[in-house]
């Protein structure tokens, strides 16, 4: 993919609290892979690095460490959510020399092939670029310039989290459009975690 420096790397966002689910998403396995597994196996089909935003001390920092990932905690004194993992991811890409960062959640196991290649393409020249369906915006599949670092820093400084579509939207953020939302089924609940399995099945 050329030189480092054009090469992104990935982030698996993995710090949900998993309420639903009853335990952390993180380890639940499908078709005998973690969805963390899963996840950053996918990433590393087009990054050259892959970290994981993983609450620490949990059975999802311990799946990261087995798998031999890189373990980001948000920054401190930040307001819960999902932006402060991706600053964090922002941040470490640009210790690796990378200019663009792909976050994807652990819990959509069923994302689309060509997903990340096509983040990467919708990035270039742009601050991001985010996947698209019926459905709407799926705003952690998403490519993230590091010139996003200092706004999103002042995004998050007051302690408020502002929603992360709207974080994207606001800067020239190109999209991934997807004619269907089926493979972009978020495992909330095991009757989710059924249904994926029931689909990779058929």
């Amino acid at each position: 993919m050329g030189s480092s420096s054009d090469a992104p790397v990935g982030l698996v966002i993995a710090g949900g609290r998993s309420q639903r689910f009853g335990g952390e998403k993180a380890v639940a396995l499908l078709a005998g892979q973690s969805l963390l597994a899963r996840a950053c196996a996918r990433l590393a089909r087009g990054c050259t690095a892959v970290a994981v935003n993983v609450r620490p001390g949990g059975v999802g920092a311990a799946e990261a460490e087995r798998l031999g990932l890189v373990v980001l905690d948000d920054p401190p004194g930040l307001a819960p959510g999902p932006l402060g993992g991706v600053l964090a991811g922002l941040r470490w890409t640009a210790t690796q020399g990378a200019g663009l960062l792909i976050t994807l959640p652990c819990d959509t196991p069923l994302l689309p092939d060509d997903l990340v290649a096509r983040l990467i393409a919708a990035a270039s020249g742009l601050s991001c670029a985010v996947a698209r369906t019926p459905d709407g915006v799926q705003s952690l599949c998403a490519a993230w310039s590091i010139g996003l670092i200092g706004d999103l820093e002042a995004a998050l400084a007051d302690g408020h989290h502002p929603p992360v579509h709207g974080f994207l939207e606001d800067h020239d953020c190109g999209f991934v459009d997807y004619a269907e939302a089926a493979g972009f089924l978020n495992i909330n609940t095991p009757q989710d975690l059924a249904e994926a399995a029931r689909r990779l099945g058929a």
